[in-house]
């Protein structure tokens, strides 16, 4: 089971967006035959089957086991992941791109790029896992009270030469290209201690 599964397709999208699937999703986190989703979530293991041939027909849950009783053989499921992300990919080709957004500092932008990084790292951890390697990443994640705008302003100036210094020394030509992406925006009201 993966950790957080990137989901491409729109069919697949759909079919765990949906209320029941998803609920069903979540229980999978502990693997289970539809005789004990049903007894689980109240409804009848002939609509639990149903709902985990969609799911399963998209990758999104697995077979764990196989169990025998007499002449009739259980299967037992689990979700392909502990969590899933919807990448834009999955809702149009038109998703929103970062390049058209001539503003760097607007909303707009930083949406586009995050879902960028989404769809880009969603199809590199697939092909790492199918060849069973990892995918090298380095992610930095912090926050940062300023007193001012022109603080904030003052640290983006700094952070951007630091950035452009640490660049200029570790660039190669010959090297394998990585994307560097820093944002930064307020933490939400009600996220905020």
């Amino acid at each position: 089971m993966q950790d957080v599964e990137v989901i491409e397709s729109a069919e697949a999208a759909a079919a765990a967006l949906d209320p029941v699937r998803a609920r069903l999703l979540s229980e999978l986190a502990v693997p289970a035959s539809a005789a004990g989703l049903a007894a689980r979530v109240g409804i009848t293991r002939q609509k639990v089957n149903y709902y985990l041939k969609s799911l399963e027909a998209h990758g999104l849950v697995e077979l764990s086991e196989e169990r025998r009783h007499g002449g009739i053989t259980e299967r037992v499921l689990q979700a392909s992941a502990t969590s899933y992300v919807v990448s834009p990919a999955a809702v149009s080709v038109s998703a929103a791109d970062p390049d058209a957004n001539a503003d760097h500092l607007s909303a707009g932008y930083l949406v586009a790029l995050a879902g960028r990084l989404v769809r880009e790292v969603g199809a590199l951890a697939r092909r790492a896992g199918t060849s069973g390697g990892r995918l090298p990443t380095l992610t930095i994640d912090t926050q940062i009270g300023f007193r001012s705008a022109a603080d904030r302003a003052a640290f983006a100036d700094d952070l951007t030469a630091a950035v452009l210094d640490l660049a200029a020394r570790y660039h190669h030509d010959d090297g394998r290209l990585h994307r560097l992406v820093v944002a930064a925006h307020p933490v939400p009201e009600e996220m905020n201690p």
